[in-house]
């Protein structure tokens, strides 16, 4: 994935949920165009090989400042302060003006230089570099900046965490609130845009379905009030460090006041205006994107994109369809060791509806998260000998968002150590978190599913910091789905109930499979896809609807985990049985994830590199 793809990433992520997948930064302008590179010539004795690779890892460097530079959202997130005062209008036309030109002179500069002689990382860097640049350009043909809102991608909710205190945004210093401010204050123009953004939307015929603009307005209810004191935005002023001077403490407070009350809450209030009043009736009861213009070759593109397969919808459905069935299979048998007499489907109504699988307690549920923790952390050595050094919290979602979000989420660190990866455990309806589903959330999301690869990829120094800091949805999604299934390995699922929560969160994945494709390549309703997931797992109402509705605004993302966990299972199930007793878990795990994340196919060709070069037994 490339940067401004991830830092739309996680704006969707952080607004509602996460997923794949567009805000920019305060680009004083896309670095200059420079000369192209020339192929390169031996120098200093070095071979054809090594200084190209030099040369290209000097390029990616360059590359990695200047995207830094144009995304300074990216630079916050990764913990670089440089730029924590900007925030360009990601959303304008000039900004997608300035961003093509800056991923074509990469191109070019990029595809000036004769791979040729590279192997190994070098290669797999370059094929990356190129892929990913090329992805940018071709999404350019698909108008994403007509539907710069929905109930993931919420600019509005993103920026109010981002200036709560408790997101990426820093509030430790008096720079840092003087860095908000300045950044702050470029809000109320980009949430204009994405008005004007719409309305010519409206025009084009391409507007977001009505069943989520219609969960927009509460979450932007929750977020404008009528005094500064109860806006997120004012918490860094309720907790301001104490070594802050009485002079800066009245001026800070006088300036967060004036922000809040004359900038921020007047363009919150216009952008609610906005969709009560002239957008919702423009907007669609269709939810496919395919119901869009171009809207087939749209929803094909993020296939591609989000699997990094050529797998089709139609093959996609049917893989589904096989693994939702088998999935069931394994349920009844859970079904059987547990006595219960009735039908699964009947099971499903038990497991959702008994009050003994129900939380006592938002302060119960987080309290049973850390104790699951010091389980599954005991069992890690006999799984894994590369983990990340980076620290991990768990915390709640922030009320504002839970209502739309997943059930659980994760933040990664910065690079610099000063913010901990961020586990976030869903506490909204809290009747419908259920016992049997923590441990697999806990695998996926934290230990050792997205903390293990996401904060160990981040700690490859060796590899170039577009790789280090970017991703591979299907790679890192299919990573946390394949983490869930080493629960009894890893000494947890001793519970069959907590089994068959590990079952009923890998049936979901499944069911994703057939309700994307159905909904976007297939005709398939809202309505349909929530009847499917009910009649065919243990959801609630709840959980239903935001996934529904999630796959709605994020047509193809939820495609990824699937797909990926099963090519990691495939590649697992090769290499035991081509070593057999030489088979070690320890080092697969470490092959998988030592190089970050990758496209599936670049995956499966190191595996196999790595299976020749393991020694005869």
């Amino acid at each position: 994935m490339t940067l401004r793809l991830l830092v739309l990433s996680l704006v969707a992520a952080l607004a509602a949920c996460s997923g794949s997948q567009d805000p920019g930064a305060a680009a004083r302008g896309a670095a200059p165009a420079a000369a192209h590179a020339p192929a390169a010539t031996p120098v200093d004795g070095q071979a054809p090989a090594a200084t190209t690779a030099r040369q290209l890892d000097a390029l990616y460097e360059e590359y990695w400042q200047a995207s830094l530079e144009l995304n300074p959202l990216q630079a916050t997130f990764v913990g670089d302060p440089r730029y924590n005062d900007r925030m360009p209008d990601f959303l304008s036309a000039q900004f997608r003006k300035q961003a093509h030109a800056f991923d074509q002179d990469w191109l070019d500069r990029v595809s000036a230089i004769d791979p040729a002689t590279l192997d190994g990382q070098a290669r797999i860097s370059y094929d990356m570099f190129v892929r990913d640049l090329k992805t940018e350009i071709e999404a350019e043909r698909f108008p994403t900046w007509m539907l710069p809102i929905d109930q993931f991608r919420n600019i509005a909710g993103f920026a109010a965490q981002l200036g709560s205190g408790t997101g990426a945004q820093p509030f430790k210093t008096v720079q840092d609130y003087d860095n908000w401010l300045k950044r702050a204050a470029a809000l109320p123009g980009i949430l204009d845009t994405a008005i004007a953004n719409m309305r010519e939307g409206v025009v084009a015929g391409v507007v977001q379905p009505t069943a989520l603009m219609q969960k927009v307005l509460p979450q932007l209810d929750a977020l404008i009030k009528d005094t500064p004191e109860d806006t997120l935005f004012w918490n860094p002023i309720a907790s301001l460090p104490e070594d802050v001077s009485e002079a800066d403490t009245a001026r800070l407070t006088q300036a967060y006041r004036t922000l809040i009350t004359e900038q921020l809450m007047p363009a919150y209030r216009r952008l609610r205006s906005f969709i009560a009043e002239e957008y919702l009736p423009a907007t669609r009861s269709s939810v496919a994107l395919s119901a869009l213009p171009d809207g087939e070759a749209w929803y094909a593109f993020n296939v591609r994109n989000q699997t990094t397969t050529d797998l089709t919808p139609a093959q996609i459905h049917q893989i589904g369809l096989d693994e939702v069935a088998r999935i069931h299979g394994e349920m009844e048998r859970v079904m059987r060791e547990v006595g219960f007499e009735g039908s699964l489907r009947a099971f499903f109504e038990h497991v959702t509806t008994d009050p003994s699988f129900k939380f006592e307690s938002e302060a119960a549920l987080l309290e049973a998260y850390n104790g699951l923790r010091a389980r599954v952390e005991a069992g890690v050595p006999a799984l894994f000998s590369l983990t990340p050094k980076a620290a991990f919290e768990i915390r709640p979602v922030e009320a504002f968002r839970a209502a739309s979000a997943a059930g659980g989420s994760y933040m990664s660190p910065s690079e610099d150590g000063s913010r901990p990866g961020i586990f976030y455990v869903n506490t909204h309806d809290l009747p419908s978190r259920k016992t049997w589903d923590m441990e697999s959330l806990f695998l996926h999301e934290a230990i050792p599913g997205h903390h293990f690869q996401i904060a160990l990829q981040q700690e490859l120094t060796a590899l170039p910091k577009f790789r280090r800091f970017g991703g591979e949805t299907a790679f890192a999604e299919g990573w946390g789905l394949y983490a869930e299934s080493l629960g009894k390995e890893l000494g947890v699922y001793t519970d069959p109930y907590q089994y068959f929560g590990r079952l009923q969160a890998e049936l979901w994945r499944a069911i994703r499979l057939v309700v994307d494709t159905g909904l976007h390549s297939r005709g398939w309703t809202r309505e349909q896809v929530i009847d499917y997931m009910k009649a065919n797992s243990a959801t609630s109402d709840t959980e239903a609807v935001a996934e529904a509705e999630r796959y709605i605004a994020m047509p193809g993302q939820a495609l990824a985990y699937k797909i990926g966990e099963l090519k990691i299972r495939q590649l697992r199930e090769r290499a035991e049985t081509a070593l057999g007793a030489r088979f070690d878990i320890r080092a697969f795990h470490a092959e998988v994830l030592r190089d970050g994340a990758v496209p599936l196919d670049v995956l499966e060709a190191k595996i196999e590199r790595w299976l020749a070069a393991q020694p005869a037994g």
